[in-house]
């Protein structure tokens, strides 16, 4: 067998190492409660980190430092856009109510890569979704989940 695969750690404190999160190319636009999530995120992720440290346990202060790194990248980044007051068309931060055929109605706010939450109705902006949402108006036809809808409301 290859020494290389029988090797002994030569260090008796090894440290983990975890490959950085990806960071999306797109820009960091950020609600104001999006921006609160990302500074919440740091927060918890630096008491966890203290308490890996004072654990001396590697894997979670590996975890942690990796996660604050990602959060600490996002927070640097962030452009914060607040919601534009006139809803004549979809932009950033607005909430959309589309009908379907049949009148089924579905409710989707457009915000941040970070604060997506689709269970929620929340979809980032760079969405193929909320790309179709963007800029038309009221009584707009668009595709939504593979059928026609049409925009009924802007908030």
């Amino acid at each position: 067998m290859s020494s290389a695969f029988t090797k002994e750690q030569e260090d008796d404190n090894p440290r983990e190492e975890l490959p950085d999160r990806a960071i999306s190319p797109h820009r960091n636009l950020v609600t104001p409660v999006g921006l609160q999530q990302i500074e919440a995120e740091l927060a918890r992720l630096h008491a966890e980190l203290d308490k890996a440290q004072t654990q001396d346990d590697k894997q979670a202060i590996a975890r942690a430092a990796r996660d604050l790194r990602y959060w600490a990248a996002r927070r640097a980044s962030a452009e914060l856009v607040h919601k534009i007051a006139d809803t004549a068309h979809v932009r950033f931060g607005h909430r959309v109510v589309v009908e379907h055929d049949g009148g089924k109605r579905q409710t989707f706010t457009l915000v941040g890569e970070d604060e997506a939450d689709p269970a929620k109705g929340l979809i980032p902006y760079v969405a193929p979704l909320a790309k179709a949402l963007l800029g038309k108006s009221v009584g707009d036809g668009v595709e939504v989940l593979h059928h026609s809808a049409k925009i009924v409301e802007i908030g």
